[in-house]
């Protein structure tokens, strides 16, 4: 009898070792890139403007990643909800070049009569956005309010915030505070 149990719990050994193991093997990697999170009333306010954008510069590291979700806290005090699309660009020499985005990712920041900031979570993993190198990743406002800003969450000396007055203006940076803006990423395997 004890014959038989020997090999027989090697199989269940070997057996349980595989299948525990190998999803752990088969985990994609992720990792956070940009800012970290915070909610707390530290904003960065911009005028809420059709075709202004506001984001961050980011360094996805030298290998090509995938952007996987965006994330943002933001202040919307006004009466309506704000709609907006993702851009992403190439930023050589801290200069914002072709948008890498192909298809219109959109989101709306909702009207917020509570105190607090809320969380914006944009999934871009339908949207196959593979980057490498430093990029710009920002929102654009799809309609104007006029005398109406947001305030984006941000820290201070992180890398400060881009943004776009309007369509047809040029980038500028403010340097001191950067927007809380940060996104997972997927390592690829390009073997």
């Amino acid at each position: 009898m004890t014959i038989l149990k020997q090999p027989l719990l090697k199989i269940i050994s070997i057996y349980l070792l595989f299948f525990i193991t190998l999803p752990v093997l088969a985990q994609d990697k992720t990792k956070t890139i940009g800012n970290k999170l915070s909610s707390n009333d530290r904003n960065n306010g911009f005028g809420i403007v059709q075709g202004g954008q506001v984001g961050i510069k980011m360094n996805a590291g030298s290998k090509p990643v995938e952007l996987l979700k965006l994330r943002f806290h933001v202040d919307n005090q006004s009466q309506d909800t704000i709609p907006f699309k993702v851009n992403v660009y190439n930023m050589p020499d801290n200069d914002p070049q072709n948008n890498l985005v192909k298809d219109e990712v959109r989101g709306t920041i909702i009207r917020n009569n509570k105190p607090e900031n809320q969380l914006i979570i944009i999934d871009l993993s339908p949207y196959n956005i593979k980057v490498k190198g430093n990029i710009l990743v920002s929102v654009e406002f799809l309609k104007t309010e006029p005398g109406k800003s947001l305030g984006f969450a941000c820290g201070l000396l992180n890398g400060g915030t881009y943004y776009k007055s309007g369509i047809n203006s040029n980038w500028a940076k403010r340097g001191i505070v950067g927007a809380d803006f940060n996104v997972l990423v997927k390592k690829l395997n390009l073997n």
